[in-house]
């Protein structure tokens, strides 16, 4: 999945999260960049847990999302509408679209608006307005925030919008009364595979540092869990020698180099999310000279092409970003259709490194890589 507003630990923070990646992919496999200095190929490590809704919902797989041709017939001659209501501009949120807005051409509903908050819970309640001035049948978007953003999309819920969500659900609401589904990555999953992959790049030992999102928020704070978990229980010779939160992810840097500093024998570094925090880390560990494998979430730009460059960033764990936007149309025409969608639908996850980097853009994010990405490749 990048930035939102939510309410860290300690105390509430304007800015926040931004899930998953960026990047472009392009190629074929067998120029996808293989050098001997590739992040070592991680074996998956005993599972730790399983993916919950954020009310204990069980996940589905985004394939359970099904639509008959009779349906797809009922849907183009409807003449439907729809909408965007973002959190932010990222190239994950981009894939996403991507994804939504060719599943919407191919039911034949036209998206009337889209919008971007830039983090801002108020920008976003005022989108929410010019978007129902619009009268879309659906919305499809991701709350700033849970709670200021409850009301604005509370107002879209009562008029019978149909309201698919990305990974954040307001708070209050309930599947199937005033939303019809969540989307969102296998969070375990994530976290489990960034875990293996920086044991990988590690040799599995060494000390690390642990960077995770200090807010309550379910879909970090799962991710973040599963990866600690799993290098507590699987990775005995891995000594996590520093646990610093990031509520503020303008701060990751600063953060960052101050745990740095105080560990110059680093040997890991683990990452909420890419950006702006990944990248905050990255810096950090440049200015300090640190030689420190660093893994993240989300496929970012500035990441992937350290990766590309033999730096810092042994890999990144992404979701399939571009398929998680055609799951948000599909249960969008769920509610069009008057059809019970499932409340809890994930992605898997996948594991890019340097030697995967081209076929790891092209599966999360159906695009190729920026020129720089290609080129540091060779």
């Amino acid at each position: 999945m990048s930035t939102r507003a939510l309410r860290p630990l300690s105390a509430v923070v304007a800015s926040s999260v931004a899930l998953l990646l960026a990047g472009c992919g392009g190629g074929d496999s067998e120029d996808s960049g293989a050098s001997s200095n590739a992040a070592p190929a991680s074996t998956p490590s005993k599972p730790i847990g399983q993916t919950k809704g954020p009310n204990g919902e069980t996940a589905v797989p985004l394939t359970e999302l099904k639509l008959t041709e009779d349906e797809v017939a009922k849907l183009k001659a409807g003449n439907h509408t729809a909408a965007f209501s973002w959190h932010q501009s990222s190239t994950f949120v981009s894939a996403v679209t991507r994804g939504a807005e060719d599943e919407f051409g191919r039911l034949g509903i036209d998206v009337v608006a889209t919008a971007n908050a830039n983090f801002e819970a108020g920008k976003q309640r005022s989108d929410i307005e010019s978007i129902l001035a619009r009268k879309p049948d659906a919305l499809v978007g991701l709350p700033v925030d849970p709670v200021a953003a409850a009301s604005a999309f509370k107002q879209v819920a009562d008029q019978d919008v149909q309201v698919a969500l990305l990974s954040n659900v307001p708070e209050g609401f309930k599947a199937g009364r005033d939303y019809t589904s969540v989307v969102t990555d296998d969070l375990v999953q994530m976290g489990q595979q960034a875990a293996d992959a920086l044991a990988a790049a590690m040799d599995r030992k060494g000390k690390l540092a642990y960077f995770f999102h200090d807010a309550e928020y379910y879909v970090t704070n799962q991710r973040d869990q599963a990866f600690l978990k799993t290098i507590e229980t699987n990775y005995p010779d891995i000594e996590v020698v520093a646990k610093q939160g990031i509520a503020d992810p303008a701060q990751a840097e600063s953060q960052a180099s101050g745990v740095i500093t105080r560990n110059p024998d680093l040997a890991g570094a683990y990452a909420t999310f890419s950006q702006p925090v990944g990248e905050g880390v990255l810096s950090a560990l440049r200015s300090n000279s640190s030689d420190a494998k660093l893994v993240s979430l989300d496929l970012d730009e500035p990441l992937a092409l350290d990766m590309a460059k033999d730096g810092n960033t042994a890999a990144l764990v992404a979701d399939l970003a571009y398929d998680l936007g055609k799951a948000l149309a599909d249960s969008a025409a769920y509610g069009i259709l008057g059809k019970d969608a499932p409340p809890f639908v994930v992605a898997p996850a996948v594991t890019v490194t340097r030697a995967n980097l081209v076929d790891g853009y092209r599966e999360s994010l159906q695009d190729k890589p920026s020129s720089d990405v290609a080129e540091a490749l060779g």
